[in-house]
């Protein structure tokens, strides 16, 4: 079942599809369903994922496809319906570019040696699009021992919170609840280690009691001075 506000978000959505081709902007929804930030708009947008009424398109960046409606569980608007515009794919939802959620910003986290996991109460923008279903925040990297993954010194981490992870993971690792690593998880034997993606660095080896996983990697943002 949809709560309330669900149940208006989706037929907004669907509605605005329906007449232009494209979904309404997160501020468009926001002030549509008369909710005080767009973060409130980001969790209807997660729990209508969660119970399979829309998903996240892979690889497309700012889009959505519904796949259901309420009543009778039927198919998403498809391109032959009504959608006028020829450009806009089977029941995509285009997000405006601009549409960004404040997630918390706490501190540098190492990709090298562990360094101390900084608190602040700072916040950061971040484009929804690259947040999936769940709580988020980000840190900022400091360090090179991740760079064979992607992962530069003074890139913004985003993390899902979560407290398990698979091994070949990238996770933010705390380690005797002092230092925050970013590193792939492993586990070998009765120890937990974390590897590096940098050949001039060495895997960390900690005892389980030594390690709590803080979340897991979900996207990264770049800054271009």
């Amino acid at each position: 079942m949809l709560t309330r506000k669900q149940n208006d978000l989706l037929r907004f959505i669907h509605t605005r599809l329906a007449a232009d081709g494209v979904s309404p902007s997160f501020e468009e929804m926001k002030e549509a369903l008369d909710l005080k930030s767009k973060s409130g708009v980001h969790r209807l947008i997660n729990a209508l994922e969660e119970r399979a009424f829309i998903r996240r398109l892979p690889n497309r960046a700012r889009a959505l496809e519904i796949l259901r409606m309420p009543e009778a569980g039927t198919p998403a608007l498809r391109k032959t319906e009504s959608a006028p515009r020829s450009d806009v794919r089977p029941a995509a939802l285009l997000v405006a570019a601009n549409d960004a959620i404040a997630i918390p910003l706490h501190g540098r986290i190492a990709a090298g040696m562990p360094v101390e996991a900084l608190e602040s109460d700072r916040m950061l923008s971040v484009p929804a699009a690259l947040l999936g279903p769940g709580d988020h925040y980000a840190l900022e990297v400091s360090g090179d021992s991740m760079i064979e993954a992607g992962i530069f010194d003074g890139d913004y981490a985003l993390v899902k919170r979560c407290d398990t992870a698979r091994d070949g993971e990238i996770v933010v690792a705390l380690i005797d609840d002092s230092e925050a690593t970013l590193k792939y998880l492993r586990h070998e034997g009765n120890m937990i280690r974390l590897d590096p993606a940098n050949s001039a660095y060495q895997p960390q080896r900690y005892s389980p009691q030594q390690v709590r996983v803080q979340g897991k990697l979900a996207g990264l943002l770049r800054r271009y001075h």
